[in-house]
């Protein structure tokens, strides 16, 4: 399964289930046979929608007119059924008049056996070509199933029976509909879950850890209790929209295992789902799910449900007697539908048999390598480079004196300088590998990351090339040298805000934004302080015209003064730049 900063946000990315209505896209091929969708809703039975066709008779061959109109609606499935035998598969091909609205489907591995929206915008009248094949049963039932919106569909409306010449009348089946099958049955929570019991009788997995859902509104739980050969599931959460789980063989998203809980209209959904590679989860039957209950109250959700442990025939579903990784996650929901997660799923740090013995188990919300990104990109960006800037700028004559052939500050500007780039280097390479190569959903934060990564490595190399201190070319290399150090902390900064709002990393808002404010404000506020220092200082020289020596007023007192102040100033700069850091640090580290 994905990494945990994915993981999951893919694992409901947006929960589109395998139906017309949501599929925004129109790729419902997996419905072709049934026409149903699987929204955990029941079809409307008055439909209000209505198919016309240009002619009543047909010969192989032809090409006959089809018009879906009617209320304005979201989604449809259109297919040509043998009208003596509506169970079986669509009858000839569609050709499209306006691709914008409308696509073909691939059913029974041919192309063109039925036809679907595009995307989800509203329409009220869909027009499509229906090519007669030269093997047409006598007469043929235009069949479409149409979509509002998620709750509110119609299956398989009746369309016109078209004949072909000669054919005997058309005598209508005593069943032409395929009754809906029944959902089983769910029941009504009448108290809360408890935590009593985890890691005696119930496998539980709880954030923050240790918390009891039957006390603390804020407590996310998920228990799996053993009943001979079934499991029960119990899940709870502050939630308005839905609660999740996954089981997942790796940290990579693709062929989990996964179930949700929505809530829309004051109750509860409760559906199985899986996902296949790095798409959105489909819905599956509920079927193979039982005793299934919900309850709502103070903005906390609880649905729990009991499967078996083994599913032979079942598919999707796995065995839960194996270890796999075990995601939580929620989100908001909107009639229905679901959207991407809230906030970072929680994931186990280990693969853990639910069947096995009862514990009690943490996880996080980011991942190791992202937390290790993050803190030495803060620790780079945010200390060693700002004061090694500081130190190149205002204390060149402070720290003057050599250290092993070189000036004090020089040394330790370098130091910090390398250490800078020294941390990016190590840094840079861990979102590759914990995405296993680009990340193309973490917006502009990648790209800048990149040019910071650059300028990085280009700022010493550059240095190494340094002219002498007199060589015509020095100023070149001087403005060079500050251009590019100062274009790659302020791109730096940009890629941290953005960073920080990454659910890899998963900071808690909105205090993050504040802090990183605080930190800049901090830094351009010490650079002022310590440039009116410097401009006031230089007021104080004469320069004497034949000599060009620069002369103090009352020189030893007030380089003294300088120089006191300048190191007072750097102190606090560093107790407050390592309060700042510590603060991100710790936040890091307590995901």
């Amino acid at each position: 399964m994905a990494v945990p900063g994915f993981t999951f946000g893919a694992f409901i990315l947006v929960l589109h289930v395998s139906s017309v209505a949501n599929y925004p896209s129109g790729k419902v091929g997996k419905s072709c046979h049934g026409m149903v969708p699987e929204h955990s809703h029941t079809a409307r039975s008055d439909p209000v929608h209505n198919v016309s066709v240009s002619q009543m008779t047909f010969r192989p061959g032809d090409q006959i007119e089809v018009t879906l109109s009617g209320l304005p609606f979201r989604g449809f499935l259109l297919e040509a059924r043998n009208a003596e035998d509506l169970s079986g598969p669509p009858i000839g091909s569609f050709t499209l008049i306006d691709s914008q609205v409308s696509q073909l489907l691939t059913c029974e591995d041919v192309q063109g056996y039925a036809v679907s929206h595009t995307n989800p915008s509203k329409k009220t009248k869909i027009k499509v070509y229906w090519n007669a094949p030269s093997n047409s049963p006598n007469h043929i039932k235009f069949l479409v199933t149409v979509v509002e919106k998620y709750k509110i569909y119609w299956v398989k409306i009746p369309g016109p029976v078209i004949s072909q010449p000669n054919a005997p009348p058309f005598t209508t089946p005593e069943a032409t509909v395929v009754p809906l099958s029944t959902l089983p049955p769910v029941s009504h929570l009448t108290k809360s879950f408890s935590a009593s019991d985890c890691g005696n009788k119930k496998f539980c997995i709880r954030s923050p850890l240790n918390c009891d859902p039957e006390k603390e509104r804020a407590c996310f739980f998920l228990s799996f209790t053993r009943d001979d050969q079934s499991v029960v599931v119990e899940m709870s959460g502050p939630s308005k929209g839905y609660l999740s789980f996954a089981f997942s063989h790796d940290r990579w998203m693709g062929d989990d295992d996964a179930y949700v809980c929505i809530h829309e209209d004051h109750t509860v959904h409760i559906q199985p789902s899986h996902l296949i590679g790095r798409s959105h989860p489909v819905m599956d039957s509920r079927g193979a799910l039982e005793d299934m209950a919900w309850r709502l109250a103070d903005g906390v959700m609880q649905c729990s449900f009991r499967r078996n442990i083994t599913l032979p025939g079942v598919k999707n579903r796995f065995d839960l007697n194996t270890s796999y990784y075990i995601f939580l996650a929620d989100g908001a929901a909107d009639n229905g539908r679901i959207y991407k997660h809230s906030q970072q799923p929680l994931i186990t740090y280990e693969k853990h048999n639910v069947t096995d013995y009862p514990k009690n188990v943490g996880g996080s919300r980011s991942l190791f390598l992202l937390k290790a990104h993050g803190a030495l990109m803060f620790v780079a960006w945010m200390t060693t480079v700002s004061i090694g800037v500081l130190m190149a700028r205002f204390f060149k004559f402070v720290w003057a004196k050599p250290v092993f052939g070189q000036a004090a500050w020089f040394q330790v500007h370098r130091t910090l300088m390398l250490t800078t780039t020294a941390l990016t280097c190590i840094a840079f390479v861990l979102p590759f590998i914990y995405r296993r190569g680009w990340s193309w959903y973490a917006g502009y934060h990648p790209y800048l990351g990149c040019i910071v990564m650059v300028l990085a490595v280009l700022q010493p190399l550059l240095a190494a090339f340094r002219p002498p201190l007199y060589d015509p070319r020095r100023q070149m290399f001087n403005w060079t040298h500050w251009s590019m150090g100062t274009a790659a902390r302020i791109i730096a900064v940009a890629a941290m805000f953005l960073g920080m709002d990454l659910p890899g990393l998963n900071l808690p808002g909105p205090w993050k934004t504040y802090a990183m404010t605080g930190f800049v404000a901090w830094h351009v506020g010490t650079e002022i302080v310590l440039e009116i220092h410097a401009y006031r200082l230089s007021r104080k020289v004469e320069i004497l015209d034949d000599a060009r020596i620069q002369i103090l007023q009352s020189f030893t007192v007030a380089e003294a003064e300088g120089h006191a102040f300048k190191k007072v100033a750097l102190a606090v700069y560093i107790c407050g730049n390592v309060t700042f850091l510590i603060i991100f640090l710790s936040a890091i580290n307590h995901l």
